[in-house]
């Protein structure tokens, strides 16, 4: 048999093209598949140990310079009792959208020591 027609076909006479593309195809599943993995564990690194609690309360106070809110809320299951503490915004457009007496609720976001809210939301916000 030519050896340029032996390699076109498998030992049962039937053609290998299917095969060598089945091949490509597996082998592109397993690349995009690693590449997702890695990008998914880029986005887990940024989050990794933080842990998220829901807050209720009133704003008592607004700190502008240091985007600090005074808030006295209720307490916060799993992670403290219900008082009044300060609570950094890293978000300059939630902080600026807060005011005095806005009762809110909130997740705090916490990573080893440092806490800080976002994700506010008013809770007497007019409906539109």
């Amino acid at each position: 048999m030519n050896n340029s027609i032996s390699n076109r076909y498998g030992p049962t006479g039937r053609k290998l093209g299917h095969l060598k593309q089945a091949a490509r195809t597996a082998i592109l599943c397993v690349i995009l598949a690693s590449l997702t993995s890695l990008n998914c564990g880029e986005k887990n690194k940024a989050t990794a140990g933080i842990n998220r609690y829901q807050l209720r309360g009133q704003v008592v106070q607004l700190d502008p310079q240091g985007r600090v809110a005074l808030i006295k809320h209720h307490k916060i299951e799993g992670w403290m009792e219900a008082m009044t503490m300060e609570f950094p915004v890293k978000d300059r457009r939630e902080f600026q959208a807060l005011h005095v007496g806005d009762s809110i609720t909130a997740t705090v976001f916490v990573r080893d020591l440092d806490y800080w809210i976002g994700e506010i939301h008013r809770e007497d916000a007019p409906t539109r």
